[in-house]
């Protein structure tokens, strides 16, 4: 069984499957491996409840020892249920990886297009940040590699937490090979930005509507052979004391300056 705590997080997965609802104008068959337990009644709770129940979720009320001994197996950061747990039975799973491939042929379709390249970020906190990044400033895909990263992400509740519910909404795509996939976007139009202190100003830079920005682990950055496909080597102007921003906010700040020009 999972567990999932935190409202956002909690909030996010219930809300995906009131969307499908409405879409479908049926409820979901993974619902019925879905389970909220409560013993608090505040408007955070009572607003998840009564979407959880739109959503044809079980409610049950329950005390406080009752959801302290679920959430007993997980990492520390996640026990702080605050009066609400979900559960999910079985093999059930928020979404499933999206196909490269075939989200790349429909990419032909559109104008405007951001892509994000997480290159061995391997801090499920940092993951989670970015992706709630890309949710607010509208990047229309995440890439990770399977290997060196956290690839599980559907199954990390760290990153759910962290990303405050955006991950259960921004399409994520887990690939075997970085380079050959950036090879990919290179062939289908997007010009691809690696992040990097040494870079020029992101403010001198002339985006593409079609961008991709490949962020590096803070130790070791991009990868060598990842680099090399880079068109431009993007960096942030700062005025601080130490090296370099810490690289979930680094991506935000350049999030917000492609979505920022993307609105004018």
């Amino acid at each position: 069984m999972k567990v999932i705590t935190g409202f956002h997080s909690i909030e996010e997965r219930v809300n995906v499957f009131v969307k499908e609802k409405e879409k479908t104008q049926k409820i979901s068959p993974l619902v019925k491996d879905c389970k909220i337990c409560f013993d608090k009644t505040g408007p955070r709770v009572k607003k998840i409840l009564e979407s959880a129940k739109k959503a044809g979720i079980t409610c049950e009320k329950t005390d406080g020892a009752a959801l302290d001994q679920m959430v007993k197996g997980l990492p520390e950061v996640l026990q702080d249920h605050r009066g609400i747990v979900m559960t999910l039975s079985g093999e059930e799973k928020s979404r499933d990886p999206v196909d490269f491939d075939s989200w790349l042929k429909q990419a032909g379709q559109k104008n405007k297009l951001t892509v994000v390249i997480l290159d061995k970020v391997t801090d499920p906190h940092n993951v989670g940040a970015i992706i709630r990044s890309c949710d607010q400033f509208g990047a229309d895909l995440v890439i990770l590699p399977e290997h060196n990263s956290v690839s599980n992400i559907f199954e990390n509740e760290v990153i759910g937490r962290t990303s405050a519910g955006a991950s259960a909404w921004v399409p994520v795509s887990i690939v075997n090979n970085l380079v050959r996939i950036t090879e990919q976007l290179k062939q289908a139009g997007f010009w691809i930005y690696g992040a990097d202190a040494g870079g020029e100003t992101c403010g001198k830079i002339d985006f593409a509507d079609k961008s991709v920005i490949i962020m590096g682990s803070e130790g070791s950055g991009i990868s060598p052979l990842l680099e090399k496909q880079c068109d431009s080597i993007v960096s942030i102007p700062t005025c601080g004391k130490i090296d370099s921003l810490n690289v979930s906010v680094a991506a935000g700040v350049l999030l917000y300056e492609l979505y920022r020009r993307k609105m004018q």
